[in-house]
């Protein structure tokens, strides 16, 4: 492959997409980086644990047990919703190829798809070993940013991910092979990696001072939402509603932006309990 070019920073990158090979099956740059984002995820959450007194371990029921379960179940549940997010809207093609709904190697997973399923089986885990949702989602939400943001450059070794052609200051150089020359985009990927660890190191700071339980993830999907809408607007391989143009990302961004903000809101000024009493006072 060329060169990945950032001429404006005077950067080059010559990276092959591969790893290294072993046992004849090559082994991908972009799976080594998720499971370093992973790994050192779990590896602060362990960290985490480990400072928390043992009042607010009883009272959250939050271990480093409940987290190595949690995530075993979330994982590969999040990895098969992932999948199924992403072979849905693209179904003209995989509805004709099935085959290939399983070829996950050759790319296809859906940030959002990943997100739903994995909050769905948190929810459930949680049901089951009766410990407080917005308590274990408050816990866990800063790390997924942390993920998300280190995941990013799998996509940068993919050459995928990049927005519209730019001539903007962070422009990035790819080789259209087609066209027999350099081709400048915005690296999206790059915009979105910068952003969701912005938004970890915020929530982890907000998680520290936090007013009520649930404020972490209603601030994730506040400003998760927010950027994506953004940042999927420049992008060149977004999944779209059928024939309509409407970007999927994009419509589930604001959707999420909004429902969150709102029970932000609801949350933060208590502005359930004065609609109670107003309509209780209105009945009486």
């Amino acid at each position: 492959m060329k060169p990945i070019l950032f001429p404006n920073l005077g950067l080059e990158f010559n990276i092959n997409q591969v790893a290294f090979t072993l046992f004849g099956k090559d082994i991908y740059w972009y799976g080594i980086i998720i499971m370093s984002g992973i790994i050192l995820a779990l590896f602060l959450m362990w960290r985490r644990t480990k400072s928390m007194s043992d009042i607010e371990k009883a009272t959250t029921k939050i271990t480093w047990n409940t987290i190595t379960d949690i995530v075993l179940f979330m994982l590969p549940i999040g990895v098969i919703c992932a999948r199924l997010y992403f072979c849905i809207f693209k179904w003209d093609y995989y509805g004709a190829h099935p085959e290939d709904i399983f070829k996950i190697w050759n790319g296809g997973l859906a940030i959002y798809g990943g997100i739903i399923g994995g909050l769905i089986t948190g929810i459930i885990f949680c049901k089951v070993k009766k410990i407080q949702v917005f308590e274990m989602a408050d816990f866990c939400f800063p790390y997924l940013a942390l993920c998300q943001s280190i995941g990013r450059w799998g996509n940068f070794v993919n050459q995928e991910a990049f927005g519209a052609e730019t001539d903007s200051f962070f422009k990035m150089g790819l080789f259209n092979n087609e066209l027999g020359k350099y081709v400048y985009y915005h690296p999206a990927f790059l915009y979105e990696a910068l952003c969701t660890f912005l938004i970890f190191v915020i929530l982890l700071i907000v998680s520290k001072r936090k007013k009520f339980s649930g404020q972490v993830m209603f601030l994730y999907f506040m400003l998760y939402g927010i950027a994506r809408f953004f940042i999927e607007g420049l992008r060149m391989d977004s999944l779209y509603v059928g024939e309509t143009g409407i970007r999927v990302s994009q419509l589930l961004s604001l959707i999420l932006f909004i429902v969150f903000f709102v029970a932000y809101l609801f949350k933060r000024t208590n502005l359930r309990a004065k609609l109670i009493k107003i309509l209780r006072e209105n009945k009486d």
